[in-house]
């Protein structure tokens, strides 16, 4: 996987916070929206971090699954400590990095990778799936248990209903029932996948639970790594 020759990896250590948002103004522009085809999926990634208590230190995991079987088909974690401070909206910062190197260790290659977080649903339109798609250039989406930005209706109560989320009059992502009767979740795009795609890959990733089975097992995995410290 070959990174965005736009992107500078330096790019991941702003100097502050301020430097930061910058950063993230000036690559928003670069994300792009593209069709995908959940039915040519193979593998998906998926991301999550866990921080300990206290915030000295975090696990970073990256779970590849099958699109078909969701079996798990490779796994990475990487320990670290954070070296951005915590600042809403500038997680990617702190989260990035670590990610990036879980990443690196995986034997296989993901056609998606799939977010514990936002990518378009950010105040700069610019959250940890834009950051992972666009340092990457593969297709990534987020996937949030609230709404970071924007406001949804409630879908109706059934599996794969779904409602806009709309934040200063853009539909920055929508609010997807992949559970009948349970809250939803919020998927948005990072880069190089459209919402309807990335809302069909939530529920395909989704049959039992509601939050879809790569960033489940990626939270597992970074909880159980985290836990053996």
């Amino acid at each position: 996987m070959n990174a965005d020759p736009r992107i500078d990896p330096a790019d991941l250590r702003p100097s502050d916070p301020a430097a930061a948002r910058a950063l993230q103004d000036r690559l928003a522009p670069l994300v792009r929206a593209e069709p995908v085809d959940p039915g040519r999926v193979s593998l998906v990634a998926g991301l999550d971090v866990t921080y300990a208590p206290g915030d000295d230190r975090l696990v970073a995991a990256a779970v590849v699954l099958s699109a078909q079987t969701l079996e798990v088909v490779d796994s990475a974690a990487v320990a670290a400590e954070p070296r951005f401070p915590y600042v809403p909206g500038l997680f990617a910062f702190r989260e990035v990095p670590p990610l990036l190197e879980a990443i690196g260790r995986l034997r296989v290659a993901p056609d998606v990778f799939a977010c514990d977080g936002f990518g378009l649903a950010h105040p700069r339109r610019f959250g940890l799936a834009c950051h992972i798609g666009l340092l990457l250039d593969r297709p990534a989406f987020g996937i949030g248990k609230s709404p970071f930005v924007g406001t949804a209706e409630p879908p109706a109560e059934e599996r794969g209903s779904w409602t806009p989320l709309i934040d200063a009059g853009e539909v920055v992502g929508r609010a997807v029932r992949t559970r009948s009767g349970v809250k939803p979740v919020y998927v948005s795009i990072g880069h190089r996948i459209d919402l309807a795609g990335a809302t069909e890959l939530a529920l395909r990733l989704a049959p039992n639970y509601r939050v879809p089975e790569p960033i489940r097992r990626a939270d597992r995995l970074s909880r159980d790594r985290l836990a053996a410290l």
